[in-house]
């Protein structure tokens, strides 16, 4: 393009060219008046400002919602199989104390120099407060409250740890075998709450052995006919298979209570105490008999295959408070009345009474021979037969253990408590734990089951046996 052409472009841009588009002329009537207004009056007064308003609060904008990490599919396409991630729980509240925080009072301000970066603050304790004004204000502070582990009594604490550590060996083809390192149970029939128990002792925790105790609770027949049975059996410590023994104690003796319920529930009611004494021995000595038939088949002696084995038989109708015990072996029976505990435990015979064991039979042994005015003894064989000598047999084995049985009555507030070996010696050995127990169950309610747990669990230095024990809280 030419520099002659471009000078339309120049024209129509120049900023020295005129506008062509109409313009107001500036001499009208309204601009005379401005003008003789701002030369007589001087400048306008600037308007008003509008009264200030209250602060208003803005609530915080709403977080804007989290996109989804998954993209968005199309209609036609297949959703994803897989595991899907779910938003975690809430945390729970943590646990909190109120504490009162006392506020200090402002001081004089004529007795001290007020800085100028104070002095248009207000006052701290705020115009409006009356002298003397107690300025206490309440703080809650987040305690994080430790979980609670397991007591002991004593001087000092036990050697083993409170917590299992070891667990026994599994074999194949004897998982069926295996037992809990604890075990816990509760009810409640007629005017008594039952709360039992069985732990792995310290030791056997310690070592990976199993727990040799055996608890089992039954319930036999319905409504007031009702009877509850708790078995207790405990099995030596040198024996290998000590736990099968003693679950097999309670089995059996169980089975030989539920086809006899009816009677013996009956007879507790009516109060035979002969009756109920004499059958229970009875089931007592058959449990016993298939122990040693167990143990034959085993290819074990019988004192190689048993346990201790004791027994509570609680009618369920509110009408009757008789307790009866039963059983063969060591352990306890203690009951907590008034606060005291007593132990319940029957007295056993005495070994004189018992007997002494028959060696053999037979006509008495023959006398020394005869012998002569001189001191020579008659050997001459003169072919009389002579009475045969008696028969020694093999020595006799010891006595078994006796028959052990009670029957009480039941006060309203009594504690009764059964437990095994491992219990029954703490209970005897130190007072502490049964000033313990006897604080936390006296005149109180059944505890829940894990505060029975806790209490059953107080460790006592020197006691590291299995613990197994049943107590019955009367209303």
């Amino acid at each position: 393009m030419t520099q002659q052409g471009d000078n339309w472009w120049d024209k129509l841009y120049d900023d020295a060219a005129p506008d062509t588009a109409p313009t107001v002329p500036g001499d009208t009537l309204d601009d005379h008046f401005d003008t003789a207004t701002r030369a007589t009056g001087g400048p306008p007064d600037p308007p008003p400002l509008p009264p200030p308003s209250a602060p208003t609060t803005t609530p915080p904008p709403a977080p804007a919602p989290v996109a989804d990490s998954v993209p968005p599919r199309a209609p036609w396409e297949v959703p994803e199989e897989g595991p899907r991630t779910f938003p975690a729980p809430p945390s729970p509240p943590a646990e909190a104390a109120t504490v009162q925080v006392r506020v200090p009072q402002a001081p004089d301000p004529d007795d001290r120099e007020i800085p100028e970066s104070e002095a248009e603050s207000d006052d701290v304790a705020g115009p409006d407060a009356p002298d003397g004004a107690d300025l206490t204000v309440e703080v809650v502070v987040p305690v994080d409250l430790p979980r609670p582990r397991t007591g002991f009594v004593g001087s000092r604490p036990p050697t083993y740890e409170p917590e299992p550590t070891a667990l026994p060996v599994a074999r194949p083809g004897e998982l069926a075998e295996l037992v809990a390192d604890t075990v816990l149970d509760g009810a409640r029939y007629g005017t008594c709450t039952v709360r039992a128990a069985s732990t792995r002792g310290d030791s056997a925790r310690y070592r990976g052995e199993p727990r040799r105790d055996a608890l089992l609770t039954a319930r036999f027949g319905h409504d007031e006919t009702a009877l509850v049975l708790v078995a207790v059996a405990a099995g030596s410590r040198a024996a290998e298979d000590a736990h099968l023994a003693a679950a097999d104690a309670c089995h059996w003796i169980a089975e030989a209570v539920c086809r006899s319920h009816a009677r013996l529930s009956e007879d507790i009611r009516s109060g035979r105490r002969g009756d109920l004494k004499s059958g229970l021995h009875r089931l007592t000595d058959r449990t016993y008999g298939k122990l040693r038939t167990r143990a034959a088949e085993r290819g074990l002696a019988s004192d190689e295959y048993t346990a201790t084995l004791r027994c509570l038989l609680l009618p369920a109708d509110p009408e009757c408070r008789t307790r009866v015990f039963f059983g063969i072996g060591g352990g306890g029976l203690f009951r907590l009345r008034d606060g005291s505990w007593q132990d319940l435990e029957p007295l056993l015979p005495e070994p004189a009474a018992v007997g002494a064991p028959v060696v053999g039979f037979g006509s008495p042994p023959p006398a020394a021979p005869e012998a002569t005015e001189e001191g020579d003894r008659l050997t001459m064989d003169l072919g009389i037969t002579t009475a045969p000598g008696p028969l020694i047999e093999d020595p006799v084995p010891p006595p078994s253990e006796p028959f052990r049985f009670r029957a009480s009555v039941a006060r309203p507030g009594d504690t009764l408590l059964l437990a095994s070996p491992g219990l029954a010696e703490p209970m005897r050995g130190e007072p502490a734990l049964a000033h313990a127990l006897a604080d936390r169950w006296a005149g109180r309610e059944a505890p829940g089951l894990a505060a029975f747990l806790a209490d059953t669990q107080l460790r006592v230095t020197g006691y590291a046996d299995d613990r197994t024990g049943v107590a019955v809280w009367e209303a």
